[in-house]
């Protein structure tokens, strides 16, 4: 990774934390509403065009996220005095990193942990809480990670399909890996106790336990009160509240595939050919399909664990190699990211060499 992209990352992550400065005392001298909100449309639209200055997968891929979705949602909801930087006892330091971090503080918290606006240490868990990873599980998903580094060689020997397959897999643990990163490191900091960002997708046993409570959590934490539950409002008073939940479901995925959009333009800065939006629209439609099913046949709906797993599964990735993964190949995510590395690689080698000769120079 060159020198010049280091330096841009570290431009463009402090002048999110100058930004996030002004948010913070934004919310303490405008009240909540449509004056808040237009002090804070200026730092929306730089949260959308700062990433144009990263070129990389990781990096630029990860302050997207970050910043041009999970921030900007949450800095909406702000400025009419909801989601997690609205409450008053939030210290400066906790605004900045539930702000600018995939993030998310638990609602059982001790009353002597971040909501009382102190930096006091909270003790950890015994074991961990439900939904949530021991650290065997990480280490185990980064091993198969390197490992598939290692199949990467080989590469032209192994059938397209397989390929895909072992993408999915490479995106799950890139993705989980990260995140749990940054909450250890929010965790260790700050001393806020975190809820899970990924819950064992691989066993689900719907589209509903999917997308809703088991895949990038924090996602679905920051779509429900952005656009779930106000389309949910307004359709109870055209279609009622027993199927107004289905027109929501289709807003949250037209929302999350026009987020994805721009994701994948921040990563490869081509023309989108759609195959996003129509992944998550398919999905959309079939996950209404499904609650709509729970509605009309209430308890007389579901399949065994057996059965439902593996055909969920399945969909997921039959659907993600036919309107995903296209986009992804069209913008050599595959070959940038491997590429990328191995120059982590690379330096962290010669880094090393660096120490281990100093170290011995001075004896």
């Amino acid at each position: 990774m060159e020198s010049g992209e280091m330096n841009n990352f570290l431009k463009v992550w402090l002048s999110v934390i100058i930004s996030l400065f002004y948010c913070y005392f934004i919310g303490k001298i405008i009240p909540k509403g449509i004056a808040r909100l237009l002090c804070l449309v200026p730092i929306v639209c730089l949260f959308v065009l700062v990433p144009l200055n990263l070129s990389s997968i990781h990096l630029g891929g990860t302050t997207a996220f970050f910043i041009a979705w999970l921030a900007n949602f949450k800095l909406l909801l702000f400025a009419f005095g909801k989601g997690p930087l609205s409450s008053p006892s939030l210290s400066l330091a906790h605004f900045l990193a539930i702000a600018c971090l995939p993030i998310k503080i638990q609602q059982n918290s001790s009353p002597k942990s971040h909501l009382n606006g102190h930096n006091k240490e909270i003790p950890g868990p015994t074991k961990p809480k439900k939904g949530h990873q021991t650290p065997i599980n990480y280490a185990v998903k980064i091993l198969l990670l390197a490992l598939l580094l290692r199949v990467y060689d080989y590469s032209e020997y192994i059938h397209p399909t397989i390929m895909l397959v072992l993408y999915s897999f490479h995106i799950y643990f890139v993705l989980e890996i990260i995140l749990a990163m940054v909450a250890a490191l929010a965790r260790l900091l700050l001393g806020l106790e975190l809820e899970q960002q990924f819950n064992e997708p691989y066993l689900s046993t719907s589209l509903q336990d999917f997308w809703g409570r088991r895949w990038n959590i924090m996602v679905t934490n920051i779509l429900r009160p952005t656009v779930y539950e106000p389309v949910l409002n307004i359709c109870v008073r055209f279609v009622g509240r027993k199927w107004a939940p289905i027109p929501a479901v289709f807003g949250t995925f037209l929302v999350s595939a026009l987020m994805h959009e721009l994701i994948f333009y921040y990563l490869g800065r081509v023309r989108p050919t759609w195959e996003i939006t129509w992944f998550f629209l398919l999905h959309g439609a079939c996950l209404m399909t499904e609650i709509a099913l729970k509605k009309a046949l209430g308890h007389k709906w579901g399949l065994p664990r057996v059965v439902a797993t593996p055909l969920t599964v399945g969909f997921v990735m039959l659907s993600g190699f036919w309107l995903f993964f296209p986009q992804l190949l069209r913008c050599r995510v595959d070959e940038r990211a491997i590429g990328e590395y191995a120059a982590m690689g690379a330096f962290l080698k010669n880094f090393s060499a660096l120490i281990f000769n100093t170290f011995q120079f001075q004896r």
